[in-house]
């Protein structure tokens, strides 16, 4: 009941606040005020409780237009919905009232509620336009005045109330001038005399203040332009324009566009370019310029070598009257361009250059140069092959081409040399120059022969100046230097103290060797001399050569007949002469003794010979031309030795002829004959006459035969009796001489000088050689049962120096042979050529 008493009291006193004040409700609010913001307790002061205004559904009422307001129905407040705008609400109008109506339902009443928006400083004065033009003759008086419009604000009340300021300037000021209306007129007032031709155009600020707080401003831009008369002539704004133009410009390139000013405007300040001259004057051509634009074009070619800097200069006008000129310069510096390549020029060549030139000599003097500057005209210089040549500077623009590196011409007469030279642009250009280099040649090489030892193989009996063998001698040099003759150098081996020259001679130009005379194998086996190349150099230089010229033998000696051993000379000499005769010759006759009944086999006699050729030339072989058929005697075919073919017999007769003929193995074959004469006698006359013959002469021999042979029958006995002394006493002897050679020296030397003529003999036949040089032949004991035999080949002697185990000893030229008793076995004949033969046992052969 008390809460429904106080409620009740609330009401009657709402009601009565609400009458007095005429049942309406005031707020105010400022514009701008934010969404949200409480105007005011709208339930409260209508006298509701706290929740009655949701209750009772407490509302505005629109009446046409947006309130910018609203009703909370939880608090009942009125609050602020939307933006606030005073002057789009109500305008330039004082106050601005807005007018609601609020609907409570529950009873249903209304109720008058009055929102005054008040003004606030929002909005800044305006002018009607952002700029003003204005045109102001120059030659206006100061103190003359030019009327502005002036800003509005749509504010009210003081924050509408202008006041307004203008720009520095010493040329203008602003006035304000109040009339009878409400706005003021604005007044551009000029202080000072105009020129148009320093301020052409007045750029000045109005500004308009109003009188919020605080204050808001707005601007007008006022643009004065002078109008202008023709009082000034056209200026450049340089006087020289300086410019830089490559020197590969194009044609129609821009050079420059110069630009002059006139002050004036209009006709007086049009102007027209023109080019008054040129320097160089040739160059009035090379450049055009527009009229209207002052651009300045090429016409044609630039070239920096040929002109490095133009002076153009211009002329402008203005079109007035009368016309007004100006003035100016265009400096052209052309810029280089690496457009030229170096030249490289041959001021002075030494050619050609001896091979012995010494190192650093100069060659050839060279100039090169570069047309372009600067780094284009910098030239790197190089020789090419780097050697055997170089560069060197000598000052600006000048080299030498030296010799780097000793010269031979027989490697490279001559040069293809290369001077490159490259400058340093981007991209550098090349030059070059050839120069050939011819290189003289000096005697410097002396003759080489193409092998340091020429074998030479000559058979003998040659025809005089036969050619024997062709050398040449290589000379590397030209001309007289290469020029090369042959000599025989006087030092021959072999041929005795018979000089080289003796038998040889060689043809000076070609080298071609030649015999003096036939060649002589038994006189000449090997004959080593030196064959001299001499050039014709200054001074001259010579090379050698070994020649060993090794005749070859022919059969040219038929065999020859020696005597046999023990007798006497005078039988020699028969024998030679028979020797003498050649083939087909018959010698003396030889005697020999056989007894009657002698077996089969028993040696007779042994027919000795000699071949003085050598090889196959000098064997022998021994062939019974006479009796022929099967006659009691036979020849060994090699050994010579004449035996018994069969028992002998009184029926074969007292006496046998036999004739021997000996032949060598040569081509044609050459011969001997021998004639033998066997008497027939008893057994102790042919001991004894074998006893007596080792120490008679041939011719005593034969007399004692024949004597023997007519009293044989009458005294048997006697030579019975001195047969078998004889057998004892040559027993004995061969006793002692046994002993003797048992402790007598192992080797007996037997040597005899000048050409010594030796024989083997054996079972197998003769073997030869002839040989002018002693030699030595050593005898063991018992050696009496054995031939030896050595043979030597045509060697030449082996180089100096010590000799390998390989290496073959000096051949010999001998060849020695001991005869032996027919104790021997038959052998084949040693191969040709072989260093030695001997059969055992038999000891070694020094030489």
């Amino acid at each position: 009941m008390g809460e429904r008493c106080c409620a009740v009291v609330r009401v009657l006193v709402l009601q009565a606040a609400w009458a007095l004040s005429g049942g309406q409700v005031r707020y105010s609010v400022p514009e701008e005020a934010k969404a949200g913001t409480v105007v005011g307790r709208l339930a409260q002061d209508l006298g509701l409780e706290a929740g009655e205004a949701e209750a009772r559904r407490l509302r505005l009422v629109a009446q046409g237009r947006r309130a910018s307001v609203e009703v909370s129905g939880a608090s009942g407040a009125l609050l602020v919905s939307s933006r606030l705008d005073r002057e789009e609400l109500c305008g330039k109008s004082a106050p601005c009232a807005l007018r609601l109506e609020v609907l409570v339902e529950r009873p249903l009443r209304v109720f008058h509620v009055q929102l005054e928006v008040t003004d606030i400083n929002d909005n800044a004065p305006i002018f009607p336009a952002a700029r003003k033009n204005l045109s102001i003759a120059e030659l206006s008086l100061p103190g003359s005045r030019f009327p502005l419009e002036g800003a509005s604000d749509a504010d009210i009340g003081a924050n509408a109330q202008l006041s307004y300021t203008l720009s520095p300037s010493e040329h203008f000021r602003i006035e304000e001038e109040n009339s009878n209306s409400r706005s003021k007129s604005l007044f551009l007032v000029l202080t000072k005399p105009l020129d148009r031709e320093t301020i052409p155009v007045h750029r000045l600020v109005l500004t308009a203040s109003d009188g919020g707080r605080p204050s808001l401003t707005g601007t007008m831009e006022l643009m004065i332009l002078v109008l202008d008369v023709n009082d000034n002539a056209p200026q450049f704004n340089q006087s020289v324009y300086n410019v830089r133009l490559p020197e590969d410009a194009l044609q129609m390139t821009l050079v420059a566009r110069v630009n002059a000013t006139d002050p004036d405007l209009g006709i007086y300040g049009e102007m027209i370019y023109e080019i008054d001259s040129v320097v160089p004057p040739s160059a009035t051509d090379l450049f055009a310029i527009d009229a209207n634009t002052g651009e300045i074009r090429l016409m044609g070619a630039l070239d920096f070598e040929t002109v490095t800097l133009y002076d153009l200069h211009i002329k402008v006008t203005d079109k007035g009257t009368p016309p007004l000129p100006g003035h100016c310069k265009v400096v052209l510096e052309v810029l280089d361009v690496n457009d030229n390549a170096p030249e490289v020029w041959v001021t002075s060549l030494s050619v050609p250059v001896p091979e012995d030139a010494s190192v650093g000599t100069v060659v050839a003097l060279l100039s090169v140069s570069d047309r372009d500057s600067g780094a284009n005209g910098r030239v790197r210089c190089w020789v090419w092959p780097a050697s055997p040549f170089g560069l060197e500077a000598t000052f600006a623009g000048s080299y030498s081409l030296v010799l780097r590196e000793a010269l031979d011409r027989e490697r490279v007469s001559e040069y293809e040399v290369e001077v490159r030279a490259e400058d340093g642009g981007a991209p550098a250009l090349r030059g070059r120059r050839g120069l050939r280099v011819a290189v003289s040649d000096v005697n410097d090489n002396a003759p080489a022969f193409a092998q340091a030892v020429y074998t030479v193989l000559a058979r003998e009996n040659n025809a005089a100046g036969a050619e024997l063998a062709r050398l040449w001698a290589r000379d590397p040099d030209e001309a007289g230097n290469g020029r090369v003759s042959y000599s025989v150098w006087e030092g021959g081996v072999g041929g005795g103290w018979r000089p080289a020259s003796s038998y040889v001679s060689v043809d000076a130009e070609s080298g071609r060797l030649w015999a003096l005379q036939p060649l002589d194998y038994e006189e000449l086996q090997v004959l080593q001399f030196e064959v001299r190349a001499v050039d014709a150099g200054e001074p001259p230089l010579c090379g050698n050569a070994t020649v060993q010229l090794f005749v070859l033998d022919e059969n040219d000696n038929a065999p020859a007949l020696l005597p046999p051993a023990g007798s006497a000379p005078e039988a020699g000499g028969v024998a030679g002469e028979a020797a003498a005769a050649g083939s087909g010759s018959v010698s003396g006759t030889l005697w020999a003794w056989a007894a009657w009944g002698a077996p089969a086999g028993q040696v007779v006699a042994k027919i000795r010979a000699v071949d003085a050729d050598s090889g196959y030339n000098a064997w022998l072989r021994y062939e019974l031309w006479e009796p022929r058929g099967k006659g009691p005697f036979r020849v060994g075919l090699y050994s010579g030795e004449v035996s018994t073919a069969r028992a002998l017999e009184e029926a074969d007769g007292p006496r046998q002829r036999l004739l021997i003929v000996v032949r060598d193995h040569g081509e044609p074959a050459r011969s001997a004959t021998a004639t033998l004469s066997v008497s027939l006698v008893e057994a102790a006359e042919a001991a004894l006459a074998a006893a007596a013959g080792s120490s008679s002469s041939s011719s005593r021999s034969a007399a004692g035969a024949e004597m023997g042979a007519g009293a044989a029958s009458a005294a048997t006995n006697v030579w019975l009796v001195v047969a078998i002394c004889a057998v004892s006493s040559l027993f004995l002897l061969a006793v002692v001489l046994y002993g003797a050679s048992r402790w007598a020296p192992r080797a007996a030397v037997l040597s005899g000088p000048g050409p010594t003529t030796l024989v083997c003999a054996s079972e197998v036949g003769s073997w030869s050689y002839s040989q002018r040089h002693s030699r030595s032949l050593c005898v063991a004991d018992g050696a009496g049962k054995s031939d030896l035999m050595v043979f030597s080949p045509n060697f030449p002697p082996p180089p100096p120096g010590p000799a390998a185990k390989d290496t073959q000893p000096e051949p010999s030229a001998l060849l020695d042979t001991v005869s032996a008793p027919p104790l021997l076995s038959p052998f084949r004949p040693p191969p040709l050529f072989s260093s030695a033969y001997c059969l055992p046992p038999l000891c070694s052969c020094y030489l």
